[in-house]
């Protein structure tokens, strides 16, 4: 973790100033772009943020969630992550799972201005712009990950990350690797529950609140209780 704690910006806000002004990735900013112009068909009326999306939260956080990347029609159009993208959706599920674990005070997460308010949690994606069908390329994580770093400099109380999905997870490990960080071998595999200590901070896997996990029963609200309980147990 000392190795990840350094950052260009003496902020948190100048961090999120940052990643709201990135261009690094052409692809992802002409997707974004585009997918403000044309908009759905419920949000025409809309303007859309289409801009990279920085994470939110307490920045006395002592738990990072870290997920894949902001949806076209979700974070994309309001700015927030996990913010927007439909009743019962990713956000609301993954909201209702922070307030029961005590992190956060409304159980969904619809719009910007809400009042949702996260309590010793930070919420942030491994890449800050919505993919074409949400498949980001290696190269496009890999010029996220200083935008993550810089976060997490600016988090100094972070013990636990809980990464939702094999791409953040993965994405963590890369972030160690590039600060420094020697892994063991094997390498920590992602698993539902999986978890990996080391230099203080402990990383944990949860599968990720799509609609196509949750919608199936791949992913329950029991399972993710369990998972928050094993966060908070994590906690000093």
């Amino acid at each position: 973790m000392n190795a990840i704690r350094r950052s260009r910006s003496s902020t948190l806000s100048a961090v999120r100033e940052a990643i709201i002004s990135c261009e690094a990735c052409p692809r992802l900013r002409t997707y974004c772009t585009d997918v403000g112009q044309t908009r759905k068909a419920a949000f025409k009326s809309e303007v859309y943020w289409a801009r990279p999306v920085p994470g939110f939260g307490d920045a006395n956080a002592r738990v990072l969630i870290l997920g894949l990347a902001p949806a076209a029609h979700g974070a994309n159009r309001t700015g927030r992550v996990f913010t927007g993208d439909g009743v019962g959706a990713s956000g609301d599920f993954l909201m209702a799972a922070l307030k029961r674990a005590g992190f956060a005070n409304i159980s969904t997460s619809q719009r910007i201005d809400d009042g949702l308010r996260l309590t010793d949690a930070y919420i942030a994606a491994a890449v800050r712009c919505a993919p074409p069908a949400n498949k980001p390329l290696p190269e496009e994580i890999a010029r996220c990950l200083p935008h993550l770093a810089d976060e997490v400099a600016h988090l100094p109380r972070l013990q636990v990350v809980v990464a939702l999905g094999k791409i953040a997870w993965d994405a963590w490990l890369k972030l160690l690797v590039a600060s420094g960080t020697e892994l063991p071998r094997p390498r920590p595999a992602f698993a539902h529950g999986a978890k990996w200590a080391h230099d203080g901070l402990t990383l944990v896997g949860a599968y990720h609140p799509s609609r196509q996990n949750t919608n199936t029963g791949v992913l329950t609200a029991q399972m993710y209780d369990a998972v928050f309980r094993d966060v908070v147990g994590c906690l000093r």
